[in-house]
C-alpha cells in the first residue's frame, strides 16, 4: 500500500537589497500583506513561479521589481536557506540573493516599504535576520578585494566619495594612499573627460564612472584592502 503523498516543499526567493543612507549600510524591508506574519517588516521575497521564471535569479529580479520597484544592476546569489522550522507553513527553502543599489536609484519611500540600518534591525520573521547577516558579511568580505562597493555610488563620483563609500561599508577608515593604490590595481574606473566637481573648499575634483565591463560584474585583486598596507 502506497504511503500518503508528502506535502510539497515551499520554494521561494528572498532579496537583501542594500544601500547607503545617512552614512550607514541599510537594507530595504517591505511590510508583508498576507499570513504568516501579516503586517510585519520582512525582506522582499516570494514564490518561484514555474510558468514565469526560467531560474531562481529571474524570480529574484521579478520580486525586486514588484515589491521594491527596483531593477538592480548588480544582483548575486548568496546561498540557500532551508529546513522544516524556518516557515510555519511547512518545509521550505529560499534561494537568497543580495543587491547593491545607490540611494538615488530607489523609488520614493511609500507605505509599507522602508530602509533600516543593518546594525539596528527590528525583529524579522522566518530566518530573515540570518539572511541579512550573511549578506552583510559577504559584502564586507568581498569589499576588501573587489569593486563591489562602487555599485552603491551614483553614476558619477569622485575618488574621495568612493573612498567614503568603502569606509561606510567596511565600518573603518582607510588610508588614502593605500586606497588609491588599490583602486588603480582594480582598474575599474574611467575618468570622465572634462568633468570636474566644483563648489568645495579644495580644488575641483575629477569625476569618474565605472567602466562598462564592470557594470554587471566585479573587478577583483588577490590582496585585500588594508588601511595599514
Amino acid at each position: 500500500m502506497a504511503g500518503a503523498p508528502h506535502p510539497p516543499i515551499i520554494c521561494t526567493v528572498d532579496v537583501v537589497l542594500l544601500t547607503l543612507a545617512d552614512g550607514a549600510l541599510q537594507v530595504l524591508l517591505a511590510r508583508r500583506d498576507r499570513e504568516p506574519f501579516n503586517g510585519v517588516l520582512a525582506l522582499p521575497g516570494g514564490y518561484i513561479h514555474r510558468e514565469d521564471d526560467q531560474s531562481a535569479r529571474d524570480a529574484a529580479v521579478r520580486v525586486l521589481a514588484d515589491k521594491a520597484g527596483v531593477a538592480s544592476p548588480y544582483l548575486e546569489q548568496l546561498e540557500t536557506f532551508s529546513g522544516p522550522a524556518r516557515d510555519p507553513r511547512g518545509w521550505s527553502l529560499s534561494v537568497a540573493y543580495y543587491a547593491l543599489v545607490p540611494l538615488t536609484a530607489l523609488p520614493t519611500p511609500h507605505a509599507g516599504v522602508g530602509l533600516k540600518p543593518v546594525d539596528r534591525l527590528p525583529s524579522l520573521p522566518f530566518d530573515h535576520r540570518q539572511i541579512v547577516d550573511a549578506a552583510v558579511q559577504r559584502v564586507r568580505a568581498k569589499s576588501q578585494y573587489s569593486s563591489l562597493p562602487v555599485h552603491l555610488c551614483d553614476e558619477r563620483f569622485t575618488l574621495p566619495q568612493l573612498q567614503a563609500v568603502y569606509e561606510a561599508v567596511l565600518g573603518e577608515s582607510i588610508n588614502k594612499v593605500s586606497f588609491r593604490r588599490k583602486v588603480d590595481s582594480l582598474a575599474m574606473l574611467e575618468a570622465i573627460e572634462g568633468e570636474l566637481e566644483h563648489g568645495r573648499a579644495n580644488r575641483p575634483a575629477q569625476l569618474y564612472r565605472l567602466r562598462r565591463e564592470f557594470r554587471h560584474a566585479l573587478s577583483m585583486v588577490d590582496r585585500g584592502l588594508n588601511p595599514r598596507d
